[in-house]
């Protein structure tokens, strides 16, 4: 007997019916793919939010650089007026405070500024151990230990100190402290014209720097002196030496300085001078019971000088290390032997002024032969003082 239901052909073409779990599939994989889309909409926000943070963060640190770079500017002009020595610690307390480690960016970004609007910079002074080092030791010396190969505990280059520097050409500056009579005379007119006392207005020099209102010339002058006298006698002298010279240029121990109206002071003592030149840098003053010991360091003297100190006793004078920096020992032999051949060529001129007219024309002769040959008097002038020093010269360093 046949069983009742659907055919074979029947169920094979009735269309299969998706199960329940299988209808929901779809449902679930959209709601997922909705929630990973907002999800990474959510992140991309957050990724942009990071960056604009950084980026703040970046424009924040740059802005700060450049205002601690003008604070180093302000305050190592302020110091310079003062002829102030600027040390490493006074600018991390006064200028970086807490954040000592920008010292070194900020320092960077303030010589730019320097140099761009100033036409200056900042120059670590060297250290006394060092350069004694450098001077003791020689070129040949030191060409021979690198030679060999022989290596030497030196000291520490740099001593953490600064100065303010011109880094105008030389020629410039030669030009512009050159005398013009034009602008000469038209100084002098309206000085006249403005009828003010004769101490209170500026002196006219006739050239573009106003020497007047700058520098003290005078002070300025003593010291070169003083600078030459130490090194023609073997880049040290006693004091008493110094003082016996400086008495014969009408400097005496009781004498002053003078000094223009710039200075809070009409005039200082010579001493008071001195210690001032010594504070600046720009003088050593250093007691001869310092003895040199090994390493470039200075002992203390024996034990029977310290027990018996001599308030009489003299000093030795030394260039400071500012004045290696801001004049050096070859602009200084060089202003000697120009002012020696100078001299000298003065006084040819006078002589053959007071000859006759044949006696005349021999000495112009002599005087033009002089004249060809000042560079060789100008050599021979720098040899002999370089010779009277010690050793080579040394430019600013």
């Amino acid at each position: 007997m046949a069983r009742a239901g659907p055919s074979r052909t029947q169920r094979s073409q009735r269309a299969p019916q998706p199960s329940q779990s299988q209808s929901q599939r779809p449902v679930r994989g959209s709601r997922r793919a909705a929630v990973e889309d907002d999800e990474e909409e959510e992140n991309a926000g957050d990724d942009d939010d990071q960056d604009m943070d950084i980026n703040g963060r970046v424009v924040d640190a740059e802005a700060e650089l450049d205002r601690k770079a003008s604070d180093l500017v302000r305050f190592a002009l302020f110091m310079e007026q003062k002829r102030t020595l600027i040390r490493r610690e006074d600018i991390n307390k006064k200028v970086l405070a807490s954040n000592s480690r920008s010292f070194n960016p900020v320092f960077e970004r303030a010589q730019k500024l320097l140099k761009k609007t100033f036409a200056m910079e900042l120059v670590e002074l060297q250290s006394r151990n060092y350069r004694e080092q450098d001077v003791v030791a020689g070129d040949d010396l030191q060409e021979a230990r690198n030679a060999t190969g022989v290596k030497k505990k030196t000291a520490a280059a740099g001593s953490k100190t600064y100065i303010l520097r011109s880094v105008l050409n030389p020629v410039i500056i030669e030009q512009a402290a050159r005398t013009d009579e034009r602008l000469y005379e038209e100084q002098i007119a309206d000085s006249q014209e403005d009828g003010e006392d004769d101490d209170d207005m500026p002196r006219s020099y006739g050239c573009i720097i106003s020497w007047s209102t700058t520098d003290q010339l005078g002070a300025l002058g003593v010291l070169h002196t003083i600078l030459a006298l130490i090194l023609v006698s073997g880049r040290f002298m006693t004091d008493l030496d110094l003082r016996a010279n400086l008495k014969r240029l009408c400097v005496t121990s009781t004498g002053s300085i003078s000094m223009n109206t710039q200075s809070t002071h009409k005039s200082l003592p010579i001493d008071t001078y001195l210690g001032q030149l010594v504070k600046q840098g720009y003088l050593d003053r250093i007691k001869p019971g310092e003895t040199k010991v090994p390493g470039g360091k200075r002992g203390r003297a024996p034990a029977a000088t310290q027990a018996n100190p001599d308030e009489t006793q003299a000093f030795e004078w030394h260039w400071g290390h500012r004045s290696y920096s801001e004049i050096g020992e070859q602009a200084i032999a060089t202003f000697i032997a120009e002012f020696m051949v100078e001299r000298n060529r003065d006084d040819d001129a006078e002589e053959d002024d007071q000859e006759d007219g044949r006696t005349q024309g021999r000495g112009k002769g002599r005087a033009g032969a002089g004249d060809g040959r000042g560079d060789k008097k100008l050599k021979s002038v720098y040899g002999a003082i370089e010779r009277a020093a010690g050793g080579n010269l040394s430019d600013i360093k």
